[in-house]
């Protein structure tokens, strides 16, 4: 797998190592330059200096080859830029850090959903943790090709029960969260603008079920 990282924060970093050591192909662009030349000493990936906002960096990264863009430089407002730089060049996935749960609004409402915020996180495991539940990693439920994705609610789906929507084969839905609310898929629930629809699905039909629920069909609500 090609990989673009923006970014050389902590999590670029750690990322990077990891994805190096499971044998993908990395590209980090760092904008600056002391931490771009430490990068280059202690990764064997190419390190680019440069702003990756920039449509030419981003092509000599050759994005167009890229299976996967992750913008996690220091500044929510360049990661929404490069996210959408990376929709343009049809980078199968785009994942997004954004720190300010402003920007978190504006990054779901032009369609993105993969989407990082690390407060919110923390303060998730770090809640549970005081209440006494253990916190499961995902990973460890998860084998093989099933995936769990989130989808913004948009278009058709408007107002109808949730079991209306067809899906892909291999998925199913398993429900809404709708602000701090989760409500499980076998209530069939009205979709409402603002909803994420969470379905689960195997790694060949995760492309559909987003081609489904594109920004596109945002728009047309409009």
């Amino acid at each position: 797998m090609r990989v673009i990282i923006t970014g050389a924060s902590t999590l670029g970093k750690h990322l990077a190592v990891k994805l190096l050591r499971r044998k993908n192909e990395v590209i980090v662009i760092e904008r600056d330059q002391h931490s771009a030349k430490e990068l280059a000493e202690s990764l064997d990936c190419t390190i680019i200096n440069a702003e990756a906002t920039r449509p030419d960096i981003l092509e000599k990264a050759e994005i167009g080859k890229a299976d996967a863009i992750v913008a996690c430089t220091d500044h929510d407002q360049d990661n929404i830029i490069i996210g959408l730089i990376a929709r343009n060049y049809k980078v199968p996935k785009i994942i997004l850090r954004i720190h300010d749960t402003q920007f978190l609004v504006v990054a779901e409402h032009l369609g993105f959903s993969d989407l990082i915020n690390p407060s919110e996180i923390a303060s998730s495991i770090i809640s549970d943790t005081l209440r006494g539940v253990d916190t499961i990693e995902l990973s460890s439920l998860v084998h093989g090709d099933v995936r769990f994705i989130s989808v913004p609610a948009a278009g058709r789906e408007i107002d109808h029960p949730l079991d209306e929507d067809a899906l892909p084969r291999k998925s199913a839905f398993i429900g809404i969260y709708r602000g701090n609310e989760f409500i499980l898929s076998k209530e069939n629930p009205v979709v409402r603008e603002g909803d994420k629809i969470v379905i689960i699905t195997t790694a060949d039909q995760v492309n559909k079920i987003r081609d489904r629920f594109s920004v596109h069909e945002v728009s047309k609500t409009e």
